[in-house]
């Protein structure tokens, strides 16, 4: 996992960012007033998002990372390669990076090993941006499909 200064990122990753901070907008957050925000690139050039969406009952909550993940999965024939997360409190964009939680690294990893391609993941705080380069950088020994086959 690598850290850059907002300035240091490309233009196409500083475009799903700004994307993924819009998504906050469409946040439902009444109860935790943390809005997050999710872009994703397909690899054909195809942008989706989503955003975080709670619930009273706290395990009915779905994130911002699952919600554009799985939307673009469904409405797209392309491998997800870079998702961008951010989001926004009371004061606005959150100073620190954002990252997915234990959830949602194992659907990124899933869609990673589904797909074939590696998934960056770009975690973005108002000045900086965390960036992995696939998503097994997020959850070292994560559950795999053939622990499955061992019970």
């Amino acid at each position: 996992m690598t850290q850059y200064e907002n300035q240091q990122l490309n233009e196409a990753d500083k475009e799903l960012i700004q994307k993924a901070l819009q998504a906050t907008e469409t946040s439902y957050a009444p109860y935790s007033k943390f809005h997050v925000g999710a872009a994703v690139r397909m690899t054909d050039g195809q942008v989706f998002t989503g955003s975080n969406q709670e619930n009273i009952a706290f395990p009915a909550c779905v994130c911002a990372e699952r919600v554009a993940l799985l939307y673009a999965v469904t409405h797209s024939n392309a491998a997800p390669a870079t998702l961008a997360v951010t989001a926004t409190d009371r004061d606005g964009w959150v100073s620190e990076p954002v990252t997915p939680c234990g959830e949602c690294r194992q659907v990124l990893l899933e869609m990673q090993r589904r797909f074939g391609t590696p998934v960056r993941i770009l975690m973005a705080g108002k000045t900086a941006t965390l960036v992995c380069e696939n998503a097994e950088e997020l959850l070292p020994g994560a559950f795999q499909s053939t622990q499955l086959a061992q019970s």
